[in-house]
C-alpha cells in the first residue's frame, strides 16, 4: 500500500500529495454503460472527506482511482427497485448513476461483482472476469466471449465448444453478468475472497457474509487523518434488487463516513457485520 511508504512525511506534507494526487487523476475513466461521463459527477467531487480527515491516495487506472470517480446521481435522487417502485424506507446518502435493469437479479453481491467487472473490462483485463456459481463452477469471461458457454442441469454444469471469433462487445458482457447474477451470490463470491483486517481497510473491499441470504456492501473510499485513523463509505444493492447507493452511517447522524475503529460489529441501516467480514478480492 502506498501509505507505507509515507511514514516519514508529515501530515501537511501527505496533504499536499493527496491533493496533487486527486488533481492528477483524470483518466483511464471509462463507465461503459453510460453514454457520456462528467468527472463533475464524480463520488470525490460530491462527497468530501470527513474533518479533518485526507483521501488515502490511489494509483491513476486503479479500481480504487475507478470507484472514487464513478458518477452519482443528482442529490436527493430516491433509490428506487429493479420495477421502478421507490423505496421508502431508504437510508441513503447518495445514489450511483450504475442500472439496475428490469429483473429481480442485481442485487447485494451481484452489484459488488457487477462493479469489479465493470472496471475490468473497461481497462480490457477479460482474463480478470471471472466468478464462480454455487456449485463452485468457475465461469469466465473470456471463456464466455469465445463461446464456451455453461450450461446448467440441476446441479451440473457443463460447458460448449468455442464457437467463432471471440465477441467482445459491452453486449455480450451485459449477457455473461446476467448469467453471474443468476447463479452466483454471496455464498460463492465469500468463498473467492481473502479475509483482511480493518486495519487495512482498502478502497474496494467488502463487507460480506455469505448464506442464502447473505450480504455484501463494497467499500467506496477511504480517508485517514494524522493519527492514522481510517473512516470509509459504503455502497449496496440490496433485496428486491435496486440502485446501488452510498448508505448513511446510522450512527454517525447524516455522515455516510464509517469508522474503522467500530471494534467488533459494524452496523449499517440494514445489515450488522463482524470485523471478521471484511473481504478483498483475490486479483
Amino acid at each position: 500500500m502506498v501509505l507505507k511508504h509515507l511514514k516519514t512525511l508529515t501530515y501537511a506534507g501527505l496533504g499536499v500529495l493527496l491533493s496533487v494526487s486527486a488533481q492528477a487523476q483524470t483518466t483511464n475513466l471509462d463507465y461503459a454503460w453510460l453514454a457520456d461521463y462528467s468527472q463533475s459527477k464524480a463520488l470525490e467531487v460530491r462527497i468530501a472527506p470527513p474533518p479533518g480527515f485526507e483521501r488515502v491516495p490511489c494509483t491513476d487506472g486503479s479500481f480504487c482511482h475507478w470507484l472514487r470517480n464513478i458518477p452519482l446521481k443528482p442529490e436527493g435522487t430516491p433509490v428506487r427497485y429493479f420495477d421502478g417502485d421507490i423505496k421508502t424506507h431508504a437510508k441513503h446518502y447518495a445514489v450511483l448513476d450504475l442500472d439496475t435493469g428490469t429483473r429481480d437479479l442485481q442485487q447485494c453481491a451481484d452489484a459488488v461483482m457487477r462493479l469489479k467487472a465493470e472496471y475490468h473490462y473497461a481497462q480490457g483485463e477479460y482474463s480478470k472476469i471471472h466468478f464462480n456459481y454455487t456449485s463452485g463452477d468457475r465461469v469466465a469471461f473470456d471463456d464466455w466471449r469465445q463461446g464456451r458457454k455453461p450450461v446448467v442441469r440441476g446441479n451440473k454444469v457443463s460447458f460448449t465448444e468455442a464457437s467463432g471469433a471471440p465477441d467482445n462487445s459491452y453486449r455480450n458482457f451485459r449477457k455473461y453478468m446476467t448469467q453471474i447474477f443468476s447463479y452466483a451470490g454471496t455464498y460463492s463470491l465469500a468463498k473467492e475472497m481473502n479475509a483482511v483486517k480493518v486495519r487495512d481497510i482498502q478502497v474496494g473491499d467488502v463487507f460480506i457474509v455469505g448464506g442464502m441470504p447473505g450480504h455484501a456492501v463494497m467499500v467506496m473510499d477511504v480517508a485517514i487523518n494524522e493519527a492514522g485513523k481510517k473512516k470509509f463509505l459504503l455502497a449496496q444493492s440490496y433485496m428486491p434488487a435496486q440502485d446501488m447507493h452510498i448508505l448513511k452511517n446510522p450512527e454517525g447522524g447524516a455522515s455516510p463516513w464509517y469508522s474503522a475503529d467500530f471494534y467488533v460489529f459494524l452496523n449499517t441501516p440494514e445489515w450488522q457485520f463482524s470485523s471478521r467480514d471484511l473481504k478483498r478480492f483475490k486479483n
